[in-house]
Protein backbone atom coordinates (compact mmCIF):
# COMPACT_ATOMS: atom_id res chain seq x y z
CA UNK A 1 0.00 0.00 0.00
CA UNK A 2 1.73 3.55 -1.21
CA UNK A 3 2.09 6.59 1.08
CA UNK A 4 -1.38 7.84 -0.49
CA UNK A 5 -3.29 5.16 -0.41
CA UNK A 6 -2.34 4.94 3.19
CA UNK A 7 -3.39 8.27 3.99
CA UNK A 8 -6.28 8.50 2.59
CA UNK A 9 -7.54 5.26 4.29
CA UNK A 10 -6.29 6.82 7.62
CA UNK A 11 -7.74 10.32 7.39
CA UNK A 12 -11.35 9.18 5.88
CA UNK A 13 -14.42 7.82 7.78
CA UNK A 14 -15.22 4.80 7.53
CA UNK A 15 -18.60 3.53 9.19
CA UNK A 16 -19.25 -0.31 8.45
CA UNK A 17 -22.87 -0.24 8.77
CA UNK A 18 -23.65 -3.63 8.90
CA UNK A 19 -21.63 -6.20 11.25
CA UNK A 20 -23.20 -9.01 12.76
CA UNK A 21 -19.93 -10.61 13.66
CA UNK A 22 -20.09 -8.41 16.85
CA UNK A 23 -21.63 -10.48 18.48
CA UNK A 24 -18.41 -11.88 19.75
CA UNK A 25 -17.39 -8.09 21.17
CA UNK A 26 -14.05 -9.52 21.31
CA UNK A 27 -14.14 -8.62 17.42
CA UNK A 28 -13.90 -5.40 18.07
CA UNK A 29 -9.95 -5.79 17.44
CA UNK A 30 -10.41 -6.24 14.05
CA UNK A 31 -12.56 -3.85 12.86
CA UNK A 32 -10.06 -1.18 14.89
CA UNK A 33 -7.18 -3.01 13.03
CA UNK A 34 -9.31 -1.64 9.71
CA UNK A 35 -9.26 1.56 10.54
CA UNK A 36 -12.93 1.49 10.71
CA UNK A 37 -14.35 4.57 12.90
CA UNK A 38 -17.88 3.55 13.41
CA UNK A 39 -19.03 -0.27 13.56
CA UNK A 40 -23.21 -1.39 13.73
CA UNK A 41 -23.29 -4.66 15.81
CA UNK A 42 -26.64 -6.39 15.16
CA UNK A 43 -28.25 -5.91 18.80
CA UNK A 44 -31.24 -7.00 17.71
CA UNK A 45 -33.94 -8.37 14.90
CA UNK A 46 -35.09 -11.57 15.72
CA UNK A 47 -36.25 -11.84 19.38
CA UNK A 48 -38.54 -10.09 20.91
CA UNK A 49 -38.12 -7.25 24.00
CA UNK A 50 -37.03 -8.99 26.90
CA UNK A 51 -34.23 -11.03 25.17
CA UNK A 52 -33.04 -8.14 23.36
CA UNK A 53 -32.87 -5.76 26.20
CA UNK A 54 -30.37 -8.29 27.84
CA UNK A 55 -28.38 -7.86 24.57
CA UNK A 56 -28.31 -4.02 25.00
CA UNK A 57 -27.88 -4.36 28.31
CA UNK A 58 -24.64 -6.42 28.24
CA UNK A 59 -23.29 -3.50 25.12
CA UNK A 60 -23.89 -1.10 27.70
CA UNK A 61 -21.59 -2.31 30.25
CA UNK A 62 -19.41 -2.93 27.80
CA UNK A 63 -19.67 0.89 26.94
CA UNK A 64 -19.68 1.81 30.64
CA UNK A 65 -16.00 -0.30 31.25
CA UNK A 66 -13.98 0.43 27.98
CA UNK A 67 -13.01 4.17 27.47
CA UNK A 68 -12.24 3.21 23.94
CA UNK A 69 -15.17 2.87 22.80
CA UNK A 70 -18.42 5.63 22.13
CA UNK A 71 -21.87 5.02 21.86
CA UNK A 72 -22.96 6.35 18.72
CA UNK A 73 -26.37 8.80 19.14
CA UNK A 74 -25.47 12.22 16.38
CA UNK A 75 -23.34 12.43 13.52
CA UNK A 76 -21.48 14.25 15.99
CA UNK A 77 -20.18 11.41 17.63
CA UNK A 78 -18.66 9.72 14.87
CA UNK A 79 -16.61 12.35 14.31
CA UNK A 80 -16.17 12.59 17.83
CA UNK A 81 -14.60 8.73 17.85
CA UNK A 82 -12.49 9.71 14.81
CA UNK A 83 -10.64 12.82 16.27
CA UNK A 84 -10.07 10.50 19.24
CA UNK A 85 -9.17 7.40 17.95
CA UNK A 86 -11.91 5.75 19.38
CA UNK A 87 -14.35 3.41 17.97
CA UNK A 88 -18.02 4.35 17.50
CA UNK A 89 -20.55 1.61 18.31
CA UNK A 90 -24.31 1.90 16.62
CA UNK A 91 -27.26 -0.04 17.76
CA UNK A 92 -29.04 -1.78 14.85
CA UNK A 93 -31.86 -3.98 14.84
CA UNK A 94 -31.95 -6.64 11.43
CA UNK A 95 -35.82 -6.90 11.98
CA UNK A 96 -38.56 -5.52 14.05
CA UNK A 97 -39.02 -8.65 16.33
CA UNK A 98 -37.74 -6.73 19.67
CA UNK A 99 -40.88 -4.35 19.50
CA UNK A 100 -43.49 -7.05 19.10
CA UNK A 101 -46.60 -5.39 18.59
CA UNK A 102 -46.00 -2.35 20.58
CA UNK A 103 -45.46 1.14 19.37
CA UNK A 104 -44.07 2.56 22.33
CA UNK A 105 -40.84 0.39 22.57
CA UNK A 106 -39.89 2.04 19.73
CA UNK A 107 -39.13 4.89 21.53
CA UNK A 108 -37.67 2.48 24.78
CA UNK A 109 -35.46 1.47 22.26
CA UNK A 110 -34.38 4.42 20.86
CA UNK A 111 -34.10 6.10 24.34
CA UNK A 112 -31.25 3.01 25.24
CA UNK A 113 -29.86 4.15 21.93
CA UNK A 114 -30.42 1.77 18.56
CA UNK A 115 -30.73 4.22 15.85
CA UNK A 116 -31.70 1.95 13.03
CA UNK A 117 -33.97 -0.87 12.59
CA UNK A 118 -34.89 -3.16 9.46
CA UNK A 119 -38.76 -3.28 8.54
CA UNK A 120 -38.28 -7.72 7.48
CA UNK A 121 -35.76 -10.03 7.75
CA UNK A 122 -36.60 -12.01 4.58
CA UNK A 123 -40.21 -13.26 5.87
CA UNK A 124 -43.34 -12.20 6.50
CA UNK A 125 -44.21 -10.17 9.82
CA UNK A 126 -46.95 -7.61 11.13
CA UNK A 127 -45.36 -4.67 9.52
CA UNK A 128 -44.54 -5.90 6.17
CA UNK A 129 -43.08 -8.49 3.74
CA UNK A 130 -39.71 -9.74 4.01
CA UNK A 131 -37.77 -10.03 0.10
CA UNK A 132 -37.83 -13.21 0.27
CA UNK A 133 -41.75 -13.73 1.02
CA UNK A 134 -43.92 -15.40 -1.61
CA UNK A 135 -46.29 -12.90 -1.34
CA UNK A 136 -44.98 -9.00 -2.28
CA UNK A 137 -47.57 -7.03 0.02
CA UNK A 138 -46.83 -3.86 1.34
CA UNK A 139 -46.97 -2.01 4.27
CA UNK A 140 -49.93 -3.09 7.02
CA UNK A 141 -51.47 -0.83 8.25
CA UNK A 142 -49.42 -1.50 11.70
CA UNK A 143 -46.68 -0.90 9.67
CA UNK A 144 -47.35 2.49 8.29
CA UNK A 145 -47.76 2.99 12.39
CA UNK A 146 -44.48 2.05 12.34
CA UNK A 147 -42.51 4.07 10.07
CA UNK A 148 -44.49 7.38 11.40
CA UNK A 149 -43.36 6.45 15.11
CA UNK A 150 -40.01 5.67 14.02
CA UNK A 151 -40.17 9.22 11.88
CA UNK A 152 -41.17 10.87 15.44
CA UNK A 153 -38.63 8.75 17.45
CA UNK A 154 -35.88 9.74 15.40
CA UNK A 155 -34.91 6.35 14.29
CA UNK A 156 -33.79 5.52 10.40
CA UNK A 157 -35.89 3.10 8.34
CA UNK A 158 -33.78 0.29 6.90
CA UNK A 159 -35.56 -2.04 4.14
CA UNK A 160 -32.56 -4.39 3.80
CA UNK A 161 -34.34 -7.80 3.68
CA UNK A 162 -37.73 -5.76 2.88
CA UNK A 163 -40.01 -6.70 0.14
CA UNK A 164 -40.34 -4.14 -3.02
CA UNK A 165 -43.90 -3.03 -2.25
CA UNK A 166 -42.97 -2.75 1.47
CA UNK A 167 -40.02 -0.73 0.84
CA UNK A 168 -41.81 1.68 -1.69
CA UNK A 169 -44.61 2.28 0.85
CA UNK A 170 -42.19 2.79 3.49
CA UNK A 171 -40.71 5.63 1.22
CA UNK A 172 -44.26 6.78 0.52
CA UNK A 173 -45.22 7.26 4.37
CA UNK A 174 -41.42 8.31 5.99
CA UNK A 175 -40.87 12.01 6.31
CA UNK A 176 -37.04 11.16 6.58
CA UNK A 177 -34.83 9.30 4.62
CA UNK A 178 -35.13 5.26 4.15
CA UNK A 179 -31.95 3.74 3.59
CA UNK A 180 -31.13 -0.10 2.73
CA UNK A 181 -28.27 -0.60 4.56
CA UNK A 182 -26.62 -3.49 2.55
CA UNK A 183 -28.02 -4.83 -0.92
CA UNK A 184 -26.25 -5.82 -4.29
CA UNK A 185 -27.20 -5.16 -7.66
CA UNK A 186 -29.40 -7.34 -8.62
CA UNK A 187 -28.32 -6.00 -12.59
CA UNK A 188 -25.13 -7.33 -11.48
CA UNK A 189 -25.92 -10.58 -9.84
CA UNK A 190 -29.68 -11.74 -9.87
CA UNK A 191 -29.53 -12.86 -6.07
CA UNK A 192 -33.15 -12.74 -4.73
CA UNK A 193 -31.52 -10.45 -1.53
CA UNK A 194 -29.73 -8.12 -3.98
CA UNK A 195 -32.29 -5.11 -5.57
CA UNK A 196 -33.89 -4.12 -9.06
CA UNK A 197 -32.39 -0.69 -10.71
CA UNK A 198 -35.64 0.74 -9.86
CA UNK A 199 -35.60 0.31 -6.07
CA UNK A 200 -31.79 1.89 -5.65
CA UNK A 201 -33.69 4.96 -7.65
CA UNK A 202 -35.77 4.76 -6.05
CA UNK A 203 -33.77 5.19 -2.07
CA UNK A 204 -31.21 7.34 -4.17
CA UNK A 205 -34.50 9.86 -5.13
CA UNK A 206 -35.70 9.96 -1.54
CA UNK A 207 -32.06 11.07 -0.03
CA UNK A 208 -31.07 7.14 1.12
CA UNK A 209 -28.47 4.99 0.93
CA UNK A 210 -27.57 1.57 0.21
CA UNK A 211 -24.48 0.04 1.64
CA UNK A 212 -22.55 -2.79 -0.59
CA UNK A 213 -22.30 -6.03 0.90
CA UNK A 214 -19.75 -8.61 0.99
CA UNK A 215 -21.96 -11.91 1.78
CA UNK A 216 -19.93 -13.63 -1.33
CA UNK A 217 -23.91 -15.12 -2.20
CA UNK A 218 -25.09 -12.00 -3.21
CA UNK A 219 -21.80 -11.23 -4.41
CA UNK A 220 -21.37 -13.66 -7.20
CA UNK A 221 -21.89 -17.04 -8.16
CA UNK A 222 -18.27 -17.42 -7.52
CA UNK A 223 -17.52 -19.44 -4.07
CA UNK A 224 -14.55 -17.25 -3.67
CA UNK A 225 -15.37 -13.99 -5.18
CA UNK A 226 -12.87 -11.45 -5.92
CA UNK A 227 -12.90 -7.89 -4.74
CA UNK A 228 -13.39 -6.64 -8.05
CA UNK A 229 -16.77 -8.39 -8.29
CA UNK A 230 -17.52 -6.65 -4.73
CA UNK A 231 -16.40 -3.10 -6.43
CA UNK A 232 -18.36 -4.23 -9.41
CA UNK A 233 -21.76 -3.66 -7.45
CA UNK A 234 -20.94 -0.48 -6.07
CA UNK A 235 -19.80 0.80 -9.67
CA UNK A 236 -22.71 -0.09 -11.11
CA UNK A 237 -25.28 1.43 -8.31
CA UNK A 238 -22.80 4.96 -8.33
CA UNK A 239 -23.55 4.61 -12.06
CA UNK A 240 -26.50 4.29 -12.14
CA UNK A 241 -28.23 6.90 -9.23
CA UNK A 242 -24.30 8.61 -8.47
CA UNK A 243 -21.64 7.61 -5.59
CA UNK A 244 -23.39 10.36 -3.30
CA UNK A 245 -26.13 7.00 -2.10
CA UNK A 246 -23.56 4.71 -1.69
CA UNK A 247 -22.47 3.07 1.81
CA UNK A 248 -21.01 0.18 2.94
CA UNK A 249 -22.92 -2.94 5.02
CA UNK A 250 -20.38 -5.63 4.07
CA UNK A 251 -21.92 -7.90 6.48
CA UNK A 252 -18.69 -10.01 8.46
CA UNK A 253 -20.87 -12.72 10.40
CA UNK A 254 -19.31 -16.08 12.71
CA UNK A 255 -20.51 -18.35 10.34
CA UNK A 256 -18.31 -17.25 7.71
CA UNK A 257 -14.54 -18.34 7.13
CA UNK A 258 -12.33 -17.72 9.26
CA UNK A 259 -14.41 -17.84 11.89
CA UNK A 260 -16.16 -21.08 12.28
CA UNK A 261 -14.80 -24.43 10.74
CA UNK A 262 -17.02 -26.04 8.21
CA UNK A 263 -18.92 -28.30 10.80
CA UNK A 264 -19.87 -25.27 12.54
CA UNK A 265 -20.65 -22.94 9.90
CA UNK A 266 -22.97 -26.15 8.65
CA UNK A 267 -24.89 -26.21 11.87
CA UNK A 268 -25.93 -22.48 11.61
CA UNK A 269 -26.55 -22.70 8.10
CA UNK A 270 -28.74 -25.31 8.80
CA UNK A 271 -30.76 -23.92 11.95
CA UNK A 272 -31.19 -20.93 9.25
CA UNK A 273 -32.95 -22.77 6.59
CA UNK A 274 -34.65 -24.32 9.49
CA UNK A 275 -35.94 -21.10 11.05
CA UNK A 276 -37.03 -20.20 7.77
CA UNK A 277 -34.91 -16.98 7.67
CA UNK A 278 -32.41 -18.06 5.49
CA UNK A 279 -33.36 -20.01 1.52
CA UNK A 280 -31.07 -22.23 -0.12
CA UNK A 281 -31.93 -20.41 -3.56
CA UNK A 282 -30.52 -16.77 -1.75
CA UNK A 283 -28.00 -18.42 0.77
CA UNK A 284 -25.52 -20.84 -0.86
CA UNK A 285 -23.99 -23.19 1.46
CA UNK A 286 -21.33 -22.85 3.11
CA UNK A 287 -17.93 -22.09 3.84
CA UNK A 288 -18.69 -18.21 3.34
CA UNK A 289 -16.03 -16.87 1.87
CA UNK A 290 -15.94 -12.82 1.56
CA UNK A 291 -14.26 -11.68 -1.06
CA UNK A 292 -10.68 -12.10 -1.43
CA UNK A 293 -8.51 -9.77 0.33
CA UNK A 294 -11.46 -7.98 2.40
CA UNK A 295 -12.34 -11.64 3.45
CA UNK A 296 -12.24 -9.97 7.55
CA UNK A 297 -12.42 -6.73 8.45
CA UNK A 298 -8.75 -5.97 8.84
CA UNK A 299 -8.09 -6.24 4.82
CA UNK A 300 -10.42 -3.12 4.84
CA UNK A 301 -7.16 -1.27 3.76
CA UNK A 302 -6.84 -3.88 0.10
CA UNK A 303 -10.24 -2.01 -0.65
CA UNK A 304 -9.05 1.96 -0.52
CA UNK A 305 -6.21 0.46 -2.81
CA UNK A 306 -8.51 -1.31 -4.97
CA UNK A 307 -11.18 1.26 -5.56
CA UNK A 308 -8.11 3.95 -6.59
CA UNK A 309 -6.82 1.65 -9.27
CA UNK A 310 -10.57 1.31 -10.34
CA UNK A 311 -10.61 5.08 -10.92
CA UNK A 312 -12.73 6.01 -7.64
CA UNK A 313 -11.60 10.00 -6.80
CA UNK A 314 -10.73 10.52 -3.04
CA UNK A 315 -13.83 12.38 -3.00
CA UNK A 316 -15.63 9.32 -3.84
CA UNK A 317 -14.22 7.05 -1.18
CA UNK A 318 -14.57 9.21 1.40
CA UNK A 319 -18.22 9.27 0.70
CA UNK A 320 -18.95 6.20 -0.02
CA UNK A 321 -16.85 5.40 3.35
CA UNK A 322 -18.62 7.69 6.24
CA UNK A 323 -19.68 10.50 4.51
CA UNK A 324 -23.04 9.60 2.40
CA UNK A 325 -24.22 6.93 6.08
CA UNK A 326 -22.91 11.23 7.91
CA UNK A 327 -25.32 13.12 6.12
CA UNK A 328 -28.26 10.45 6.75
CA UNK A 329 -27.44 10.48 10.58
CA UNK A 330 -26.97 13.96 10.72
CA UNK A 331 -30.90 14.29 9.11
CA UNK A 332 -32.32 12.06 11.37
CA UNK A 333 -30.08 12.10 14.65
CA UNK A 334 -28.67 15.75 14.35
CA UNK A 335 -25.08 16.36 14.80
CA UNK A 336 -24.60 17.45 18.34
CA UNK A 337 -21.68 15.64 20.23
Amino acid sequence: MGCAEKGLHEAAIIVDAVCPLLDDTGKISAYRAGGLTAVAPTVGGWQGAEVTLQKIGAWHKLLRERDDLILVQSAGHIRMAKETGKTGIIFHFQGPEPIEDKLNLIDAFKALGVGVMQLAYNVKNRIGDGCEERTDAGLSRFGVQVVERMNQARMIVDCAHTGVRTTMDAIEHSSAPVIISHANAKSVYPSPRNISDELIKAIATNGGTIGVVGFPGFVSKDTRPTIDQFIDHLAYMSDLVGTKYITLGIDYYSGQWPYADDETALKIYEKALADNSWSPKAYPKPPHYYPAGIETPEGMPVLTERLLKRGFTEADIRMVYGENLLRIYESVWGEQR
